[in-house]
Parts: structure tokens; C-alpha cells; sequence
């Protein structure tokens, strides 16, 4: 059993946008607010992007959000949090051109014990992809351009 001043800190959305801005220049600063000395586990997802999609090379990507695309990840972050209350959570999802080896999408979930970090972290990386507005435009090697996710 954890002390109360845990939960004073847990069940906390630190953060949930969207953003045309660099997510790797982010982390540092994302986590030093997401852990506090109650914290015993970071989880950290780091969507890169990738050079290969269904079997083809990728040269570039550019990533479009719907105008509700912030709203959306806001509540899928409090639902979440909702549902992992011993969590804290940060995260965010880029738009625009991205390069390979870029992150695209990051959580970061804290908690006084890795199973609950892990979970939350999960969750929140799983209802991000599936719930909110975002699709990629991607230029394939070979010239054709694909869409992502605008099934």
C-alpha cells in the first residue's frame, strides 16, 4: 500500500497535443514533470518514423490532423487517466513533414509501480493510433504517394 501523497500526485494529464514542433527536443522537459520522487517506473513510447510501410521504402512522411485532433487526444489522455489512475501521463503527436528517424508520437506514463506505468502507457499509445483524427501522407522510394489512415 502506497502512502496517500501518491495519489495526490497520480491520475494527472500532464499534457496531451498536438504540434508541429521537434518532440525530441520535449523529453527532457516532459519528463522531469511527469516523475516526482513518489514515481518508482517511467514508461516511454517513441513513435519513430519509419523508412518501410507494407512491404515498400518510405522517403518522407507528412502528417495531417483533423481541427479536432487536439480535443480528441485531450479526452482519449483523460480517459485514460480515468482509467490508470495511478498514473501520471504526458503526451503528444507531431503534424507536418517529418524525417525518418524522427518521433512522430510520444507518452510518457509514471507510477509508483511499472505494471500500472506500463499499462497506461499502452493504453494511451493504443487509443491515440485508433481514436484520433491524424493521417500520413507518405512518398514512397519507387514516387507514388500513399495515405495512411483515412480508412
Amino acid at each position: 500500500m502506497d502512502p496517500d501523497y501518491v495519489a495526490e500526485q497520480t491520475g494527472q494529464v500532464l499534457a496531451a497535443f498536438m504540434t508541429e514542433e521537434p518532440l525530441e527536443k520535449m523529453l527532457v522537459d516532459a519528463r522531469s514533470h511527469v516523475v516526482t520522487e513518489a514515481m518508482g517506473a517511467l514508461v516511454i513510447f517513441e513513435g519513430v518514423v519509419r523508412d518501410h510501410d507494407g512491404g515498400q521504402r518510405v522517403a518522407s512522411l507528412t502528417y495531417s490532423a483533423h481541427p479536432t485532433a487536439p480535443d480528441v487526444i485531450a479526452s482519449v489522455a483523460a480517459e485514460v487517466s480515468a482509467a490508470h489512475p495511478r498514473t501520471r501521463l504526458w503526451t503528444a503527436h507531431r503534424t507536418g513533414p517529418l524525417k525518418i528517424g524522427e518521433d512522430a508520437f510520444v507518452v510518457l506514463a509514471a507510477a509508483a509501480h511499472r505494471g500500472d506505468a506500463f499499462a497506461a502507457c499502452s493504453d494511451m499509445a493504443d487509443r491515440v493510433k485508433a481514436e484520433v483524427p491524424i493521417w500520413k501522407e507518405q512518398a514512397l522510394v519507387d514516387g507514388p504517394v500513399t495515405w495512411v489512415g483515412l480508412e
